[in-house]
């Protein structure tokens, strides 16, 4: 970029700017703005306000990033200088700026253009914001003095600078070609012309400002009146009265309460103040806090309502996001938070920082719902960022909860209502490598009952700043726009909108595909970090350890697995080799050595382990794919590629509806043949039959025993539908309604946990239960008849069937021995089927010519197509396994 021209500032510009320097310090977004102008077309700058302050830090900010000066003319006009400003102070200490349109300016421009055809200027918006990035060493009083929306006099610019010039943003613009603005108008008269893209300008900067310090919001009670004069709210005010025979005034106060009980009172002062103690508490706690894909999400969010939509696994995340927004120069959103946080000292801070309050439940209390559904819709009206929790709490196993929509539902209404703004929902992960609340989870996941939130339990729960906590990962997933869905849904939608009472048949729809389109996009923004891949192979094995060479080795396969089949392009990956990961397990506390002379072993206490289970299932759909396939091998020898591939299709919908698998049933099938062929380039498996069977080792072999700790992630999965399927077939048809199935299978669940090796707290938690019959409703397997009973047909019995292909028999026969039932028929559910009687001679199916690899081939995709009811041709049975690992007991 040319810097040249002689630049012509006055003797006076200059000595300020000197004297000026050492109370600033400059942050450019982006870091290389040249990059941003078309080289050889001169630069016009326009800035917000007209003071000598901006145009210095313009004319620094311009110096060190390589860009023409601002005070040196422009080149083709009459301008003494290359910038000009939106606004202007009366003045000279106090006076307030006002806005003023440039249009003298800017007409002037387009003069020049019009009469040289062959000129172009570039006009590149600059957002000029003193006191807006937090440090560790800013005072609380500069927060006084911080960006705000109030364009201030001289005298309060001055102060501001004295005291929070070290954090000052210049953030520049893309350029744009005043010559194509000119070539879109057509023959609009110059000064016309130069008034529409003042006001053009003007949006740029307050939409700009918007997303740097927040919306121009009114004080608290401004909102809560225009809430409380709502039409919906005064029709539900007055329904309250008539109903509960009680005067107009004395339900509009009981409204306005609920209104104070609920509203934000957000505070810049305040959350600047929040920052710089979070900095400290941050710094006790955790290692460090990446953002990943950060940059793409900021890019996306202009012109819209944004809402964050991160997954919940600790009280940390409203905190961490908040802070990482603030911190990287984006507004921090209004945070719908649960009411057992409105706690003494906590709740008011809380709510200054942008927090608003919602109560568990809505039901009987249609003020309260009207009340809050008008709140949600006036924050989307004022284009206020907001940010919620879908899945309703903390997840205490470390997946993803079934998602509830109600939040959902409420602003795909408030946007119908007044569709003036788009919305763009932006789900966001966050991965841990320790817990603050994890003793907790698996407390209560063991039948402890929840701690409520209280000051004195707060107050307790300080004692977690004398622990580390390793790292944490925020990454954005990819961002969801609302009216493409709405597009899809109704070419109509938009007559809905203005009527606050409407509700389209199809809107529950939306809202179902949006909320599980969320719940996916998180899961496709995972990070992997040492933890979760240490979890994954030690708990497979059954004492919850491994030998040091064996670990390693799972490790390095694990990381292949991932870096050869990315499940999307947002999940990141840990840098660490596998032997830096053991180490830093072994520091974090989670693993301990056992030295040993054949060989050290890394074990996870029984403690550690149960903890460790989160861990392993904050990735588990990361490895889903490859699990369903090693799952395949744990008790059979060889199988049919086309056989691995089809019954996967069938289990498909359970697993995805219990991961939030991003993929179609066909789009599965081509995982899985990648990851077949994954295993077979890394010798896991042995294609033969022309690449139709496949086989693994023997039970002792190095490679089985790696393919079976891959299985083992997620059998408990597959034990889990089992427990289920047998009991509703020894109960039989109409006997059971969903919620006595559900406690049935939770009973079972956890007597077998007491009686086999320890399982994962997940194994027995009532929601997956619950999921999976939710599913199989959906599957028409089984549904509900009159009296609210389960009925099922033969559908059901063929699965019983299919799951000897994954289970071994001991763990099916345990499972059904346990199953509470109407009569002990396991035998009945477990027997072998006659499959001879159901395939023809061989000498019928099978071509004269064909090779010993092709009848090979042939026999083993016919057994296992009887698994799948299709028609066979002669087989001879799947090989199952009967070697023993001597090294490894599994």
């Amino acid at each position: 970029m040319d810097t040249s021209p002689n630049r012509r500032a006055p003797w006076w510009f200059n000595l300020t700017g000197h004297l000026l320097e050492p109370w600033l310090k400059l942050r450019r977004d982006p870091a290389e703005p040249a990059a941003l102008l078309k080289a050889g077309v001169p630069v016009c700058y326009v800035i917000e306000r007209d003071g000598l302050s901006d145009a210095l830090i313009l004319e620094r900010a311009c110096r060190e990033a390589g860009l023409p000066s601002p005070m040196q003319p422009l080149p083709g006009t009459r301008r003494r200088r290359s910038v000009f400003a939106l606004g202007r102070s009366d003045g000279l200490l106090w006076g307030r700026n006002r806005q003023r349109s440039p249009k003298d300016t800017l007409g002037q421009l387009a003069r020049a253009l019009e009469d040289d055809p062959s000129r172009d200027v570039q006009i590149v918006p600059v957002s000029i914001y003193v006191g807006r990035a937090p440090s560790r060493d800013t005072g609380w009083f500069r927060v006084l003095f911080s960006e705000n929306w109030v364009m201030v006099g001289h005298f309060r610019r001055l102060l501001a600078l004295l005291l929070n010039g070290r954090d000052t943003v210049v953030q520049f613009s893309a350029p744009v070609s005043l010559r194509e603005a000119l070539a879109e108008a057509g023959a609009m008269p110059p000064e016309r012309f130069a008034r529409k893209i003042a006001r053009v300008l003007r949006v740029h900067f307050r939409r700009i400002r918007a997303a740097v310090i927040g919306p121009d919001l009114s004080h608290k009670r401004t909102v809560v009146d225009a809430v409380l004069n709502a039409e919906p709210v005064r029709a539900a005010i007055a329904a309250t009265a008539s109903k509960e025979k009680i005067t107009y005034a004395k339900a509009w106060r009981r409204a306005q309460k609920i209104m104070l009980e609920i509203a934000a009172d957000y505070s810049h002062p305040v959350v600047r103040s929040a920052s710089f103690v979070l900095s400290n508490f941050w710094n006790k706690l955790y290692d460090g806090i990446a953002m990943h894909h950060f940059d793409k999400a900021r890019a996306a969010a202009p012109g819209y309502e944004v809402v964050y939509v991160p997954s919940h696994r600790s009280h940390a995340d409203y905190l961490l996001m908040s802070y990482q927004l603030h911190h990287s120069g984006v507004v921090v959103p209004h945070i719908a938070a649960g009411a057992n946080l409105n706690l003494p000292v906590i709740g008011p801070i809380l709510r200054r920082g942008g927090a608003f309050f919602l109560r568990r439940s809505f039901k009987g209390n249609a003020l309260y719902s009207v009340v809050f559904n008008e709140y949600v819709a006036q924050l989307i009206d004022r284009g206020v960022p907001m940010e919620y929790f879908i899945e309703g709490g903390r997840s205490r196993t470390g997946r993803l909860l079934a998602p509830r929509a109600g939040m959902l539902a409420m602003t795909v209404r408030a946007f119908l209502r007044a569709p003036r703004r788009p919305v763009l929902f932006q789900p966001v992960y966050i991965g841990y490598e320790k817990l603050m609340e994890g003793k907790s989870y698996a407390g209560e996941l063991s039948g402890k009952p929840k701690e409520k939130e209280s000051l004195i339990g707060l107050i307790k729960g300080l004692k977690v700043l004398r622990q580390r906590y390793g790292h944490v990962a925020l990454n954005f997933g990819e961002p969801i726009e609302l009216t493409p869905l709405l597009d899809a849904a109704s070419a109509q939608w938009r007559e809905a909108s203005g009527d606050p009472d409407a509700k389209p048949e199809w809107l529950g729809g939306v809202v179902d595909r949006l909320a599980q389109q969320i719940q996916v996009n998180i899961n496709r923004a995972a990070d992997v970090n040492p933890i979760n891949l240490l979890a994954l192979a030690l708990l497979a094995t059954p004492k919850h350890a491994m030998a040091e060479a064996d670990l390693l080795a799972q490790l390095e396969l694990s990381k292949a697995l991932l870096e050869a089949l990315p499940y999307s392009d947002r999940v990141t990956l840990t840098p660490l080799d596998p032997a830096a990961i053991v180490a830093y397990g072994e520091q974090m506390g989670w693993i301990r050595r056992v030295a040993h002379p054949l060989g050290d072993v890394l074990v996870a206490d029984d403690e550690q382990a149960v903890l460790l289970s989160y861990f392993r299932n904050n990735v588990l759909h990361l490895t889903a794919t490859a699990a369903w396939v090693a799952c395949c091998f744990l008790n059979n020898r060889r199988m049919s590629r086309n056989s691995v591939i089809r019954l996967g299709k069938i289990i498909y919908p359970f697993i995805q509806g219990e991961l939030f698998l991003p993929w179609d049933s066909e789009g599965f099938g081509q995982q899985l043949q990648a990851t077949i062929d994954f295993f077979v380039r890394r010798g896991l498996l042995e294609s033969t039959g022309e690449g139709r069977v496949l086989e693994r080792g023997p039970g002792q072999d190095d490679a089985a025993y790696q393919l079976k700790v891959i299985g083992r992630s997620l059998i408990q999965a597959f034990e889990r539908y089992y427990i289920t399927l047998a009991a509703l077939a020894k109960n039989g048809p109409h006997v059971l309604t969903a919620g006595e199935l559900e406690n049935a299978c939770t009973l079972t669940a956890q007597r077998l946990s007491l009686l086999s090796e320890q399982a994962a707290p997940e194994f027995f938690d009532k929601a997956l239960f619950r999921g999976f019959i939710q599913k199989l409703r959906e599957r028409k397997i089984v549904w509900t008849d009159e009296a609210g009973k389960l009925d099922y047909d033969s559908a059901l019995d063929d699965m019983v069937r299919d799951a000897r292909v994954i289970l071994a028999r001991e763990v099916r026969h345990s499972i059904l021995k346990i199953t509470p039932g109407g009569h002990d028929d396991r035998h009945e559910l477990d027997r072998d089927d006659d499959k001879t009687s159901r395939i023809a001679p061989i000498a019928e199916a099978t071509p004269p010519d064909a090779s010993p690899a092709d009848l090979h081939a042939r026999h083993v995709e016919a057994a296992h197509r009887v698994h799948v009811h299709e028609p066979v041709e002669p087989v001879t049975p799947v090989e199952p396994d009967t070697s023993r690992d001597e090294r490894r007991p599994d």
